[in-house]
């Protein structure tokens, strides 16, 4: 079969012909790929960075996609823990980690919007009990997987949505996918600190994608100008684009009813993730969510690996000749 490999951590994934993998497990089938999105975490895949990877050589990269059966059922699903992923002609799955998509529902949407919209909806659904007309601050708002927050949020029913982050043409394109209110980071901290207390200290969730100093900054503010320290406030770590450590002042713990998780593989089973795809799936195709997908040949994959595309679109290759 063709599919994309990566034989050096320092190198794009290369188009060439490769070995088609067999289903080995009692669950396993395969399929033949039809879309598979490039997320930032195929591309930490890629390179090694991620905290899951094994470091084995050579690896097809893509953590997820959209295949068909044989029976022409199209499905989504999550990719198996080797290093055979699904950029890919063919692609192993296991069925206990898919789900059918509905009838009409775009492939490349789909392959898309899932794992960016995954992130903020299982943190929403799974780490924190949030209730609908809480109010949430999203840090980082202004990436991929943000904005899709600040619109899962809102679906979600939070009576007030904040969205926080650097790049100012896409801040101030928040509020038209759901934002209350927007603010920005940039600035001395202590400035972007101060914004962050004035305009989100009555929230109930923090959803961050930026970490580092942004985070480390901000939560002292937040807390001091609560109305009501004792009203928990769950602060969710789900990336660390601007850092992968961020001091926690003691104190922050210990003068208001203040909690710091973790969502992502590990805090969140296999099973609770594939609990949730269902309905985000039908979200998605459903138009709820916004989605700017592109799409390309995987032939194409070395050319459009590392190409200058914007941050709302979503690369998805389809493993055509």
């Amino acid at each position: 079969m063709y599919a994309a490999v990566v034989r050096s951590f320092d190198s794009a994934a290369k188009y060439e012909m490769f070995e088609t993998p067999n289903p080995d497990g009692k669950h396993e089938i395969l399929v033949d790929v039809v879309a598979a999105g490039l997320h930032p975490r195929v591309r930490s895949q890629a390179n090694g960075s991620h905290y899951t990877s094994k470091e084995e050589l050579p690896l097809i990269p893509g953590i997820d996609g959209v295949g068909r059966l044989e029976d022409g059922q199209l499905v989504y699903f999550v990719a198996p823990d080797t290093s055979f992923g699904t950029f890919a002609e063919k692609s192993v799955v296991d069925l206990r980690r898919s789900v059918p998509l509905p009838e009409g529902a775009d492939p490349v949407q789909i392959a898309a919007a899932m794992n960016p919209a995954m992130s903020s909806w299982v943190a929403l659904c799974r780490r924190v009990e949030f209730q609908q007309g809480q109010k949430i601050l999203i840090l980082g708002a202004t990436g991929n997987s943000g904005q899709m927050a600040v619109q899962i949020a809102k679906l979600l029913g939070a009576s007030q949505v904040i969205g926080a982050g650097r790049d100012q043409e896409r801040l101030h394109s928040l509020p038209a996918l759901g934002a209350d209110a927007i603010v920005s980071l940039v600035g001395e901290p202590e400035e972007v600190a101060d914004r962050l207390g004035e305009a989100a200290s009555e929230v109930d969730i923090v959803i961050d994608y930026l970490w580092g100093k942004p985070a480390e900054s901000a939560m002292v503010p937040l807390l001091k100008r609560r109305s009501d320290r004792s009203r928990k406030l769950s602060w969710v770590q789900i990336g660390s684009v601007a850092g992968p450590t961020a001091a926690i002042p003691s104190v922050a713990l210990r003068s208001a009813n203040f909690q710091v998780i973790g969502s992502g593989q590990g805090a969140v089973s296999t099973a609770g993730y594939v609990a949730e795809l269902p309905a985000l799936i039908d979200a998605i195709a459903s138009g709820k969510l916004n989605v700017n997908a592109v799409s390309f040949s995987l032939s194409k994959v070395e050319e459009m690996w590392d190409a200058p595309i914007s941050h709302e679109q979503r690369v998805v290759f389809i493993p055509t000749k």
